[in-house]
């Protein structure tokens, strides 16, 4: 027995039905199975999402976190790479909306592989009950945080509900 027949996938294209039926387990013919319909469905989607930028992080790129407490709501953005002039920050229409785009520094045509990422960015985060002429944003290190206060309006409908055991 060769190595490939023990691995899942090397038998994609082949006829399993010319294997005697005893020697196929029925668990590994649904995996094979399954393994061939998932390729199918997203083979028609030039699958940008299925490529290793979902995995490394850039299929929501920049990465956020957003914090909220009574007063607040906190926006973090990691932007390596960036200076503070390639980036756009507005609130509007109930969303702080970061804009920004990453450069190439070079252009060189010998290359033959390149892992790093370059284009816009936009990123839409809904967050309601703003006071908009406070909002306050730094920029440091690569790292954008933006502070949005709440109004007073929001701040007076948290109301503290009392957990019982």
């Amino acid at each position: 027995m060769a190595v490939r027949d023990i691995i899942p996938w090397s038998n994609r294209g082949r006829d399993i039905g010319s294997r005697r039926t005893e020697e196929v387990s029925p668990f590994l013919s649904l995996h094979r199975e399954m393994n061939r319909l998932f390729d199918d469905v997203f083979r028609g989607f030039d699958a940008p999402l299925l490529s290793s930028d979902l995995w490394d992080g850039r299929a929501g790129w920049p990465a956020i976190e957003v914090s909220d407490t009574d007063k607040e709501v906190r926006v973090t953005a990691d932007l390596p790479g960036l200076d503070q002039k390639d980036i756009d920050v507005e609130y509007a229409n109930g969303a702080l909306v970061l804009r920004g785009e990453k450069k190439s520094e070079s252009v060189d045509q010998n290359r033959r592989f390149s892992e790093r990422y370059y284009g816009r960015f936009e990123r839409r985060i809904p967050i309601d009950d703003i006071e908009q002429d406070s909002i306050q944003a730094s920029f440091k290190n690569g790292v954008l945080t933006v502070t949005l206060p709440r109004s007073q309006a929001a701040q007076q409908k948290v109301k503290r509900i009392t957990v019982h055991s």
